[in-house]
């Protein structure tokens, strides 16, 4: 008795959805993502959708399912539009600019701190307090982004250090006399 569950993953034009067993590829306009996928969810593309199937109701199975849709969901998305994550740094002297495809960061070290992109991700520096990492692969965006924001997360103080830009950051009241 299969499920299907979630709504299947609709495939752009342009677009190829190749399954093996254990595996997805997913080829598009931007580039060509693989993802490993477990052997008990059943993958297969019908009409211009990708279709996603578990072999039961057990919770560990309507997990998974749900896992794997939204990996084969993101790798369309990631080869016809791409992902991309903002940074802003906020202090005094605090700036980013690029060296070549590398970034380079001014974060009140006595040293500036220098971020190699992997391959797949490109950063770009709109202005010296803002960066954008670009790239197909939605973990790999969200992982060099937060490696980013590791060297100088926000401080609750000042607000000083690089934060998302989508994020708050509670302020404290400091000492008073």
């Amino acid at each position: 008795m299969s499920r299907i569950g979630r709504k299947p993953v609709p495939v752009p034009e342009g677009v190829e959805v190749e399954v093996k067993p254990g595996s997805v590829t997913v080829k598009g306009p931007k580039g060509e993502l693989t993802q490993i996928i477990s052997t008990a969810m059943k993958v297969e593309v019908r009409d211009g959708e990708v279709v996603v199937e578990r072999p039961t109701d057990r919770g560990d199975h309507r997990a998974l399912h749900g896992l794997t849709r939204s990996l084969i969901a993101n790798m369309v998305q990631g080869v016809t539009e791409g992902f991309e994550r903002k940074l802003e740094i906020q202090g005094v002297g605090y700036r980013a600019q690029l060296k070549g495809k590398s970034l380079e960061l001014a974060l009140g070290f006595s040293h500036p701190v220098s971020v190699e992109a992997p391959d797949g991700i490109e950063f770009e520096v709109p202005e010296p307090t803002e960066v954008i990492v670009k790239g197909i692969d939605k973990q790999l965006v969200g992982e060099i982004a937060a490696r980013i924001r590791r060297h100088r997360p926000p401080e609750p103080y000042k607000g000083k250090g690089i934060r998302y830009d989508d994020e708050h950051v509670t302020r404290k009241v400091g000492k008073r006399a």
